[in-house]
This record gives C-alpha cells, sequence and structure tokens, in this order.
C-alpha cells in the first residue's frame, strides 16, 4: 500500500503554530525539559526523490535476514488466507474510529458483535467483549472483574505455569489496583491442584488464572479446579489459545466463568509483537463487569437487524486513568481481522490447522529425541509447541539456527529450549532444521 508524503511549508507551520498560540516550534515544546532536548545536529541524507526514498528502503530492507519460525511463547506464526488484507483495507474498516454513533456505525459495530459471537462459541461463554489490546492485559482485565464481582475480596490466584508476559502484566496491574497476587505452584509442567487448595482453604481469594496451555506448551488437565474454585466462593478463569480451542476442552467445558487470551494466534501476523488483539468472555452472570466495548443486536424503527453498544456508557471509557477499562480503536480492527479469518477457516479449517501442527510438532519432537542430544523434561500431551532438556547450550543453538535461516530454540527461565510447529512448516523446513542440529551435535 502506497504512502504518500505531504510535507508542510514554512505557511502550514506558521497557521498552524499561530493557531495553537506558539511562536515557534520550541515554543511548542515547552513543557519538555531542556535536558531532553538535543542540542547536536542531525545526520540526516540530503533530499531524495520519492524514487530515490522508495529505492533507499529497499535496500535497507534486503539487509534484514527473513527467519524461518520455530519459536512460540504466546505468538504463533499461522497462516492467513491472503484475502484478509483485501478485506481490511476497504475503507469503511481502515478508516473507522470509535462506534459510539449507531446510526453511521453499523458495519463497524456489526463486525464486533461477529467476533463476539466467534469468540463465545470458541470459548464456550455466554457473551464477549472486543478491543483488548493483548492477552496479558485481558488476563489482567479478567483477574480486576474477579475483584469486582466479589466487592469484599482483593486477592487473586495466578499459576505458575502461565506464560511469563502474563504473569508479569497481571502483578503490574494488582500492583496499581490494590490487588493481592498470590502463585499457585507448578508440579511436573503443570498447574498442581494440592497448590491451588492450599491456597483456596484461607477463604479471601476472589478469582484465580490459570492456562488452558501452559508456558511449556503443555495441555492441562483441569478436572476438579472449578469445583475447587467455587467451593471456595472464587471465580475460575482461563487463559487459552483461541486457535486451539477447535480440538481441546475449552474453558466452558471445564467449568470455567472467565475465558482470556490473546487472539494472535488467529491468523494475526508476528509483525515484531503486535498490534494483537486480546479477547475476554464470561458467564452471563457477570457480564455486566465485563470491561470493554459490548455489541448488541436489536431492531430499529423499520424492525430491521441493527448493532448497538450495550450495558456501559461511553463515558467510562474515556475518562483517563478512571476509566473502567483499557480499549483501542486498532484493536477492533484487529478484531475484524479474526473475525475474517474465523468466517474463512470454519471449524474444519481451524481443526486442519491444529491436525498439521500437532503432526509436525510431534514428528520434530520425535527426531529431536532420537539425536540423543535432547530429552524431554515432562511427559505430558502437548498440541504444537515443547521444551527439551538439550545437552548442548541453547545460546549456540540458536546462533547456530539463525545463521541458516531459522528462529528456533527458545531458552526458558528454566533453561530448557521450546520449540514450535505449526501447520506453515513444512516437512521439508523441518528436515533442514534438524540437519543444522546434527551439525551442531
Amino acid at each position: 500500500m502506497q504512502c504518500p508524503y505531504f510535507p508542510h511549508t514554512q505557511e502550514d507551520l506558521k497557521q498552524m503554530l499561530d493557531k495553537a498560540g506558539a511562536v515557534s516550534l520550541r515554543d511548542l515544546f515547552a513543557d519538555v525539559p531542556e535536558e531532553f532536548i538535543y542540542k547536536g545536529e542531525f545526520n540526516l541524507p540530503d533530499a531524495m526523490s520519492e524514487m530515490e526514498v522508495l529505492e533507499t528502503f529497499r535496500r535497507m530492507e534486503s539487509l534484514d535476514k527473513p527467519l524461518t519460525v520455530f519459536c512460540g511463547a504466546g505468538a504463533y506464526d499461522h497462516y492467513a488466507p491472503a484475502v484478509i488484507r483485501y478485506i481490511l483495507s476497504r475503507s469503511e474498516f481502515q478508516t473507522a474510529y470509535t462506534p459510539y454513533q449507531a446510526e453511521i456505525s453499523q458495519g463497524t459495530l456489526r463486525y464486533i458483535f461477529e467476533f463476539q459471537s466467534m469468540i463465545c462459541s470458541l470459548t464456550g461463554m455466554d457473551c464477549a467483549n472486543a478491543s483488548m489490546y493483548d492477552g496479558p492485559t485481558s488476563a489482567a482485565e479478567a483477574m480486576m472483574m474477579c475483584v469486582a464481582a466479589s466487592r469484599r475480596r482483593r486477592r487473586i490466584l495466578v499459576s505458575a505455569a502461565l506464560l511469563p508476559q502474563v504473569l508479569d502484566v497481571v502483578r503490574t496491574y494488582a500492583d496499581y489496583h490494590g490487588m493481592d497476587v498470590g502463585t499457585v505452584a507448578q508440579a511436573d509442567g503443570v498447574t498442581s491442584s494440592d497448590s491451588l487448595r492450599e491456597l483456596l482453604s484461607a477463604g479471601d481469594v476472589a478469582g484465580v488464572l490459570v492456562p488452558g496451555i501452559n508456558r511449556y506448551g503443555i495441555i492441562e488437565d483441569l478436572t476438579g479446579f472449578a469445583d475447587a474454585v467455587h467451593g471456595a466462593g472464587a471465580i475460575l478463569a482461563v487463559y487459552s489459545d483461541p486457535s486451539s480451542l477447535a480440538v481441546i476442552r475449552t474453558p466452558g467445558e471445564w467449568g470455567a466463568d472467565i475465558a482470556c487470551g490473546d487472539a494472535q494466534s488467529l491468523g494475526m501476523p508476528l509483525s515484531f509483537g503486535g498490534p494483537y488483539a486480546g479477547f475476554l468472555a464470561c458467564r452471563k452472570e457477570y457480564m455486566r463487569k465485563l470491561p470493554g466495548r459490548i455489541v448488541g443486536a436489536t431492531s430499529d424503527a423499520q424492525g430491521r437487524r441493527a448493532f448497538v453498544l450495550t450495558l456501559q456508557a461511553r463515558e467510562q471509557h474515556i475518562r483517563r486513568e478512571k476509566a473502567t477499562s483499557n480499549i483501542c480503536s486498532n484493536q477492533s480492527l484487529m478484531a475484524l481481522y479474526a473475525t475474517v479469518y474465523l468466517s474463512l477457516m470454519g471449524h474444519e479449517g481451524l481443526k486442519r490447522a491444529n491436525d498439521l501442527s500437532y503432526a509436525g510438532a510431534h514428528y520434530l519432537h520425535d527426531r529431536l529425541i532420537a539425536t540423543g542430544c535432547f530429552e524431554d523434561v515432562f511427559d505430558k500431551p502437548f498440541l504444537k509447541e515443547f521444551v527439551l532438556r538439550s545437552s548442548v547450550p541453547a545460546d549456540q543453538l540458536q546462533r547456530s539456527l539463525a545463521e541458516e535461516g531459522f528462529f528456533a530454540a527458545l531458552q526458558t527461565e528454566e533453561g530448557y529450549v521450546s520449540f514450535c510447529v505449526t501447520e506453515k512448516r513444512s516437512r521439508e523446513e523441518i528436515d533442514r532444521l534438524l540437519a543444522v542440529i546434527r551439525t551442531v551435535i
């Protein structure tokens, strides 16, 4: 997509400064402390034509070495049908802003409603929102929901088997919202039910957050968790990879009250870390505690189906630090991305993607073990991601693989190496990865 550049003339700048009541650009930024103002000369090249600028950036781009991704850790390299980008680039979607004026925002409201409906279908929940920033912040919002619903309790429990970035963000939110965080230990690679019950016995817990698939790629068995949490008067939230919910038990089937996670695995490109989109869904008894945008279906004066924001006032979104939720217009666009992806893939497409990921991951796992330089850390079921103990230092593996065009062998905090295989990885790519590893060991 072309991005034209329109330079400002001196007259343009003068008009804007006059409108702002400033004499100069320095005057405009007078509240910036002097020590943060750069005093030197900028090392900028001479002026170039549009063609020369484009060619310069093409040369810079060619310096990058694209890597084939065999890592996960919460961001997954799944295939996305090419038509998604064309649909998103339509002007009514790309330039859409806040959909508060329903009579001119039916397109935006419609796709948010469809996104919510699809998330409910995937998670087994009754209602869902849109416009969460990402998975970790949606997890933090889920824990704030638990505290808001309990009113008197301020303590939450988080599983040590959650992704590190999820734990970090939840703890940061908790610190600034007066919540006390307890950690449920992990045992043999999964959330410990014994640790959970011990922590619940104090009777002061508002909510519990556990993973559906954890930081090691293991599919957690959450049997009995809901009964234990509910028996202690608390709320159970499950952090899920939505793409996997086509083939594994959903949070609803586990008896959870809230489902949260990152919609990135629904075909969104890695893009050096974003933008992604979080999702948050719950059972109907908690829907009035649900933050973010919530779209409902109704009928207009002529009896036609229509859509409108519901359950909450616009003002709660725009009160800065006093707002009840974090929302962002761009995350609405990413919700559209997930909606188009799910519409194109359907249940069978999602299942097929998981089947291919499972087959590829287990093929790689078995052949790594066969080299004699890797061994299992946990004997637990996994879908597309797994960790191994390596006799070769992780940094040495990473360097050798990167030199040959692979991003793999991500090191965990415990010193294990992590691999992930999605449906995009061919058998030929896996075999080339293995060939590189054999030269290292």
